[in-house]
């Protein structure tokens, strides 16, 4: 069903804000969303003149339908029953034993959590997922939290993608970027933004400093405290269910099957990109991956992995048939959290650009408002930062930004439009990555066994900081005439004080914490 997109003008921004003050009061992700989808429906019908009770009922499950990516849910369907196989087989706890042998250390572990989630730049959701189900058996033998494992996720999801030449994102942005004329192709379009996607780069940078120094804060901080006391509190097994265990499982019976995954989704994307049709515009790398259907090609990949686990693990007898079946069931159930959350993260996204064009509205803003040259990429930013947030989409933030964007800065200021498309990009990285509503934030939590809320309230603090010293950044790009070096040189010197600053005082909170546990126990 088509819907006809009406303008509501500020109230289209009222549906995902009332969603995410509520999951963020009430803990509770699934009836937020659900009451910011029928707010969204209510206007909606409202001003249709339809039937306010039944309208907004049968406008919100239509639009369910529509926005549903069934290709996805099937994908993770299929991870489910992956992870859980795996485990049954024994590959997990093989897999754990060895890698807590060579990956001794909780640095080294978050290192390499986090090199695997720079290592998957191909398409964010695939990284999401893959790092989890790889990393979390090493990460929980280490007493890492499982906030802190979505976190880095997260992190070097969307992040690295938007960086990475040869990826999903890569050609989506430059298509957006080349249709405005001002560049020769695709490639160089989006390589030119590189440099000045300060959220991007400073993230990564992040990760590598928490990793390195452990330099905790906010509730990161308790979460990472509670760990160490082996209390959590934030672990979610949602991947994982009571099952037998075989004790004759190897490593390989992990990283074959996972390996399986990785080669299979990207010979699937290469091929229905059309790298191998014979179209010469599409015989190369780049142009394939940004022609093709990254959910389909996930759907092949874990298809094709499953079958190369049936074939390591039932002729070994390490399992039996029955149940390597049982464990398929198994695991696609514990996907159904995942499964609810994304179809109305959806649904909400399509609330806002369906039917509400919230888009349209912050567009408007942005075009109507006379501000001095200089302030664009910082105003850009924050603008692109709240879109992003608010429907929980970076693709769909910039698709409707650039061609904004692009006239203004040729008409205003043509010296800043690469640093202004740039904080385009890096606005609706930060607003995708810290939404509640967003589909990697989601998938990041799913992929570390997290409970959903618990990550976005422990990587906002973190998100929020670098997006802070990234503002600062554009403000002196706008000024310095895009100087790239003094922008991004003086965010960096500001993100390393800034988290130091930080990691001191949640360092004295954490102590305190200790002293009273201490004094508890002495009590008892």
């Amino acid at each position: 069903m088509e819907f006809q997109a009406i303008s509501v003008g500020w109230l289209s921004i009222l549906p995902p804000i009332i969603a995410i003050i509520l999951a963020l009061i009430t803990k509770e992700v699934i009836s937020s969303l659900l009451i910011g989808i029928l707010s969204g429906s209510f206007i909606y019908v409202l001003h249709s003149g339809g039937n306010p009770v039944v309208g907004t009922v049968e406008t919100s499950f239509k639009l369910m339908a529509n926005r549903m990516d069934v290709q996805i849910l099937l994908f993770l369907g299929l991870l489910g029953a992956l992870v859980v196989v795996i485990g049954m087989a024994g590959g997990s706890r093989a897999y754990g034993q060895w890698a807590s042998k060579k990956l001794k250390s909780k640095r080294s572990s978050l290192l390499a959590t986090a090199l695997l989630g720079a290592c998957i730049f191909i398409d964010d959701y695939f990284n999401c997922l893959t790092v989890g189900t790889v990393m979390r058996p090493l990460t929980d033998k280490h007493g890492i939290s499982r906030a802190k494992l979505a976190y880095i996720i997260d992190a070097t999801a969307g992040p690295i993608c938007i960086i990475a030449p040869i990826s999903s994102w890569a050609v989506a942005v430059g298509s957006n970027l080349r249709i405005t004329g001002e560049f020769e192709s695709d490639l160089a379009a989006f390589v030119a933004t590189i440099p000045y996607n300060l959220y991007a780069i400073l993230s990564l940078i992040m990760i590598v400093m928490v990793c390195l120094f452990n330099l905790d804060f906010g509730s990161m901080a308790k979460a990472e405290f509670a760990a160490q006391q082996e209390d959590t509190g934030v672990v979610d097994n949602n991947l994982e269910e009571e099952y037998p265990v075989s004790t004759k499982g190897r490593v390989w019976d992990m990283l074959i099957p996972v390996l399986a995954l990785i080669i299979f989704s990207v010979f699937a994307m290469l091929y229905n990109g059309g790298y191998w049709s014979g179209d010469p515009a599409l015989h190369s790398i780049p142009a394939a991956f940004g022609n093709c259907n990254a959910s389909e090609a996930l759907v092949i990949g874990a298809f094709g992995a499953l079958i190369i686990a049936f074939l390591l693990f039932i002729p070994r007898k390490i399992i039996s048939f029955q149940n390597f079946m049982e464990g398929i069931t198994k695991g696609v159930k514990s996907m159904v959290p995942a499964f609810i959350v994304l179809i109305l993260a959806w649904t909400i996204s399509g609330v806002c650009q369906d039917l509400l064009m919230t888009g349209d509205f912050v567009k408007d803003l942005v075009a109507a408002s006379s501000i001095p040259s200089a302030l664009i990429p910082a105003v850009v930013f924050l603008v692109a930062a709240f879109l992003s947030f608010a429907m929980g989409t970076a693709w769909g933030t910039f698709g409707i930004l650039i061609p904004i964007i692009v006239p203004i800065c040729s008409s205003i200021a043509p010296d800043l439009m690469v640093v202004s498309l740039s904080a385009t990009l890096a606005g609706s990285v930060f607003g995708d990555h810290c939404s509640p509503i967003s589909d990697t934030t989601i998938l990041s939590s799913t992929g570390a066994g997290c409970k959903h809320i618990q990550h976005v309230s422990t990587q906002l603090p973190y998100a929020i900081t670098v997006a802070c010293c990234c503002l600062i950044g554009y403000l002196i790009a706008g000024f310095s005439k895009a100087n790239v070096f003094l922008s991004l040189g003086s965010s960096l010197l500001l993100l390393i004080i800034a988290v130091i600053l930080l990691h001191r005082f949640s360092s004295k909170q954490i102590a305190q914490l200790k002293a009273q546990q201490s004094d508890k126990s002495l009590k008892n």
